[in-house]
């Protein structure tokens, strides 16, 4: 076994690998940006050295400092991770080249494999079943215009040398092909490097199975079994379970002999999945992941076993530590991906300090894998993913219960997250009956709503008693005396009733709140929805307030945290955002359009569409942004002419800066 690894890669995954090698007495080596220098796989491991600048192509993605930081560490093998050089044929060469172990894939497998047009070519000789499709090497728009006539549309474009839908787009009518070419070249160009594309027949409702596949040295290949991944939001992957629900063992065995079938043709070695589309009881091979997945941890729960402890059993030379009959499934897993992103606006990553976290206890039945901390930022240089939850079940339907449980107990404040969309999956009937294919989030855009449809009396009051105790807080005398007059902060009047006004912004709207302290020590509250008579126990840690809250007959308990002027309330009905508004001001304008077209998140500019001069009308593209790995395009809010283009490609902007600036003809 190695003495020591290094872990080429970031986050959660680079945590994990970290965990699995201090169990086994294997000393393990971090490499870090200058956006990374405080994070947690840092921390946790040995021994750290910085690769370069936060971009990744200058850091993680650059093939050179990571070999000299392993060199100079003394480190015998390098873990990939997920994502970054993983699968990287001649990053894996290069490292056999320095004398380094690859705990992965040989170069030539991940080379064969990595491209999904060569790997659909191998395949096909093999005779595992194909989506119809085309994975020439002619890129012009003319051949895969031809291309897509032939198959039909719609058609699915696909970069070939990478994965988790980057380079992905589904193109419904050929006058929308070219652009969609463009947009899914320059994507697969920044995120893998390689601009190859491949078109296939989309398929309207498929479920997305996978098979987990390990392999030695010896010529020894398992099938760990399935995972389906069927819940996915632009083309990536939102939760993954096994086993999949509603497959029968003849279809598992089918799809477990073709996954074995791929990787004995290509000679493969450690840990890879291939990854098929079942529609209708017929299933066709998509494309194989040579590396560890990110929801690998589901299998891992059904399994009992670690796979990345195979990974470095394997590469250091060992046999499997299971043959195939003893691979046994007990009970069902799920895992969630917790993501720093706003699903109301098309998934928009986000970026912000993380104000407050609380996680669930975690033990056999819930884990959680995570790369980040209470206080740390999310940047817009790297994946959006914060955590993964992940639960286990004597059956699906303890699962799923376990999982709402979980998710519920999950509290974050800070940036956006799709915790909310999550909990809404997982309490829908569909999910529930297992009835889900991929387009089970587009056909329920209700799911991807960022707030409760109607204001919660409960978080409001707590949001109230909160701020109640905040200002209590606030205007405490300074001399400590408990007998002071001015240490009660209830609202006294020389004439009248005592009374403090608030004043909080939700969903667009304006609440004003009149609060007037009870005899029995709680308040009574003249909310929108009513008066309220509330008593409360507030408590206060490093970074939030504890409100214990009777109200209506009923106790909850809620999480308030304060960051500016934003208040957050979180408890077991979701999370709640408010905007503290100062009372005494007058109340915002009659909203009126914006000339100025800003930056929704820090981001590099990709590409801009139009030029000075101008006229557009509402709803044309006009800039295309590219953050944590994803490219997102912006419209024009409104007819108009551009008045002036502030930025150029390339160009790095913060959240808010101005991009383009119009001129709106006003009506007679």
């Amino acid at each position: 076994m190695f003495g020591k690894i290094l872990i080429a890669n970031r986050g959660e995954i680079a945590c994990r690998v970290i965990d699995t090698a201090r169990r086994m007495g294997v000393a393990s080596v971090a490499v870090y940006s200058e956006a990374d220098r405080d994070a947690r796989h840092v921390a946790l491991a040995d021994q750290a050295f910085a690769i370069g600048p936060a971009p990744a192509r200058q850091s993680y993605l650059d093939a050179g400092r990571i070999l000299e930081a392993a060199r100079r560490a003394g480190a015998e093998a390098i873990h990939p991770g997920y994502g970054f050089l993983s699968e990287n044929a001649d990053f894996a060469q290069a490292c056999v080249d320095a004398g380094l172990v690859f705990i992965g894939p040989p170069a030539a497998a991940i080379r064969t494999m990595g491209s999904k047009a060569a790997a659909k070519t191998l395949l096909e000789r093999s005779g595992v079943p194909l989506v119809p499709g085309y994975h020439g090497a002619d890129q012009s728009v003319a051949a895969l215009s031809e291309a897509a006539e032939r198959i039909g549309y719609p058609v699915l474009l696909k970069a070939s040398a990478g994965g988790g839908g980057r380079g992905m787009r589904v193109v419904a009518h050929a006058t929308d092909l070219a652009e969609a070419i463009a947009q899914a070249a320059a994507e697969a160009r920044a995120s893998f490097g390689d601009g190859h594309l491949l078109l296939e027949a989309y398929l309207a409702a498929p479920r997305h199975i996978e098979i987990q596949i390990f392999a030695d040295m010896h010529g020894n290949v398992v099938s760990l079994h399935e995972r389906d991944c069927s819940i996915q939001r632009r083309h990536q992957k939102v939760l993954e379970e096994t086993p999949a629900p509603f497959l029968h063992q003849a279809q598992r065995d089918a799809l477990g002999a073709a996954a074995i079938q791929a990787a004995r043709a290509v000679g493969y070695v450690g840990a890879g999945t291939v990854e098929f589309i079942c529609q209708d009881d017929r299933f066709y091979f998509m494309e194989m992941n040579t590396r560890l997945q990110v929801e690998h941890p589901v299998t891992e729960m059904v399994t009992g076993l670690d796979l990345v402890e195979w990974q470095l059993r394997v590469a250091a030379g060992a046999v499997l530590p299971e043959t195939q009959e003893r691979i046994a499934m007990r009970g069902h897993a799920i895992e969630a991906r917790i993501c720093a992103e706003d699903p109301a606006r098309d998934f928009l990553p986000s970026t912000g300090r993380i104000v407050m976290l609380r996680e669930p206890p975690t033990g056999p039945q819930v884990r959680i894998d995570t790369g980040v901390r209470e206080g740390d930022s999310i940047g817009p240089d790297y994946d959006s993913m914060i955590a993964k939850l992940i639960v286990w079940g004597e059956d699906r339907a303890t699962a799923v219960r376990r999982l709402a449980s979980a998710l519920d107990q999950y509290q974050l404040a800070g940036p956006q997250t799709n915790l909310a969309l999550l909990r809404r999956i997982v309490g829908h009937a569909g999910f529930v009956a297992g009835g889900v294919d991929t387009g089970f989030i587009a056909s329920h855009p209700d799911l991807c709503q960022t707030g409760a449809d109607t204001l919660q009396r409960p978080a409001l009051a707590a949001a109230c008693v909160g701020l109640l105790a905040a200002l209590a807080s606030e205007r405490a005398p300074r001399d400590g005396d408990p007998f002071s007059p001015w240490a009660v902060a209830d609202g006294w009047q020389l004439n009248g009733v005592p009374r403090t006004d608030l004043s909080l912004g939700w969903n667009d709207t304006i609440l004003a709140i009149a609060a007037f302290p009870a005899s029995d020590g709680g308040w009574r509250l003249e909310l929108p929805q009513g008066d309220a008579i509330v008593t409360a126990a507030v408590t206060r840690d490093q970074t939030c307030r504890m409100v214990e809250l009777e109200l209506d007959g009923a106790r909850t308990r809620h999480r308030l945290v304060r960051d500016r002027d934003r208040l957050i309330v979180t408890g077991t009905g979701g999370d709640t955002m408010f905007t503290v508004l100062d009372p005494f001001l007058p109340p915002p304008s009659e909203a009126r359009i914006d000339h100025r077209l800003a930056a929704p998140t820090p981001a590099r500019v990709v590409r801009v569409l139009v030029a000075a001069g101008a006229t557009v009308a509402k709803g044309d593209r006009l800039v295309i942004l590219e953050a944590m790995k994803m490219e997102t395009t912006l419209y024009a809010p409104t007819d108009g002419v551009i008045e002036a283009v502030l930025v150029q490609p390339d160009d790095h902007v913060e959240d808010g800066v101005e991009l383009l600036r119009f001129v709106v003809e006003q009506a007679p």
